[in-house]
């Protein structure tokens, strides 16, 4: 299921390493599902994208780093291939999700701060 960003509470952290080159939240949850599914294809059916979409976000992530995130071998006879992350690709991930757990808690108090001052949700 696709997430958007109007629509999910909390921080959505992205961290622009340099012009051209950010994670965010879709690239780290990519990464954590072919992490999870070993597989390109399950990967982007988890959030209803194209295969060619996920491929295209999986070289560009390969492309930014000295060693690529994720590895795939392709399918032969009687067999698909598959797709892992490497050791880069679980620190990447790892980093990733710990920098935004860092930075969800620094600013716990002010969001909670905020929440108090909205109107009542709209039924």
């Amino acid at each position: 299921m696709a997430q958007f960003a109007n629509l999910t509470e909390g921080l959505r952290f992205r961290v622009v390493l340099r012009p051209g080159v950010a994670l965010g939240p879709g690239k780290a949850d990519l990464l954590e599902a072919i992490r999870d599914t070993r597989s390109l294809t399950a990967a982007a059916t988890r959030f209803g994208m194209s295969y060619k979409r996920c491929w295209s976000l999986v070289q560009e992530m390969n492309a930014a780093f000295r060693t690529p995130l994720v590895e795939t071998e392709k399918g032969g006879t009687g067999g698909g291939g598959g797709a892992r992350l490497t050791a880069l690709g679980d620190h990447v991930l790892d980093r990733y999700r710990q920098m935004e757990a860092d930075a969800e808690a620094a600013i716990a108090a002010g969001v909670n701060d905020l929440r108090k001052h909205l109107s009542p949700a709209a039924e």
